[in-house]
């Protein structure tokens, strides 16, 4: 809420042409999880100044955000095709076509893949068919993007690959999301999935000594009954007494939130 607040600030201090206050004004909407009311000043920017796949990026991320993820989709596969239309030099699908073992070559990190909004746009497919349980879509998603050094990877690609590849590679996988946590800032998920995928092998020595090597993440990244269901989990291990007593004071926490919400429906 303060960097909302200060990015406020610093909007209203710079001044910017009127399709430019729209983007920006549209990313701190998003921000604040108002999501139609961001879409509509993206929707306007692009009918303004033109088909931009940065916006239509930010469309797709707008409806991905409220769960309608056809129209996601529908706006990402329109990015997708003027890419590999206009710019058949970032050799989309190469990684793909390329997995007979020949490496495909690096595109690097040009402005124009930038302007693209390639990359972006396939890391928001990816993560769509990972929600919907399509892992090798989703895995397909990666594969397609246009190919780069693993060096030359951004952070929410990488962070993509690490969760994709899990079950066939958790070694790697675990690699690439501790890699990504000493990194400031990294995706704002690695900590939680980190935590979450530790727990779920079993690691949970590994998963204590993320939670107390990161006790700022644990306020800022996860929500307090996330914490407190891992933190007992966590527990159970060496202390199931006392991990049984917190899951039961969280079971009656959920039970009387769930009566409070049906007697408010009723």
């Amino acid at each position: 809420q303060d960097e909302v607040m200060l990015a406020r600030n610093l909007l209203e201090s710079c001044s910017p042409q009127a399709e430019e206050r729209q983007v920006f004004e549209g990313a701190l909407l998003w921000k604040e999880k108002k999501y139609v009311d961001a879409m509509k000043l993206f929707s306007e920017a692009m009918n303004t100044i033109g088909y931009q796949a940065d916006l239509a990026y930010n469309i797709a991320l707008c409806y991905y955000s409220q769960k309608q993820y056809g129209p996601a989709l529908k706006n990402i596969a329109e990015i997708i095709e003027r890419g590999v239309r206009d710019h058949p030099e970032l050799s989309v699908g190469a990684l793909s076509e390329g997995a007979g073992g020949l490496q495909a070559r690096s595109v690097g990190n040009t402005t124009v893949l930038k302007e693209t909004a390639l990359v972006e746009a396939f890391n928001l497919k990816a993560a769509i068919e990972y929600v919907m349980k399509n892992m090798e879509a989703a895995k397909d998603a990666l594969d397609d993007m246009p190919p780069r050094d693993e060096s030359e990877l951004d952070a929410v690609t990488l962070h993509n690959q690490a969760l994709i590849e899990m079950d066939d590679k958790a070694t790697e996988g675990f690699r690439k999301l501790n890699f990504l946590l000493g990194q400031h800032p990294s995706p704002p998920e690695t900590f939680v999935n980190l935590l979450l995928l530790y727990c779920k092998y079993s690691y949970y020595d590994l998963a204590a000594d993320i939670l107390a090597e990161n006790a700022e993440l644990t306020y800022k990244n996860m929500n307090p009954q996330d914490y407190e269901f891992l933190d007992a989990l966590i527990l159970a291990q060496s202390s199931p007494e006392e991990a049984y007593r917190r899951f039961d004071e969280l079971t009656a926490k959920h039970i009387d939130a769930l009566r409070r919400g049906t007697k408010h429906i009723q």
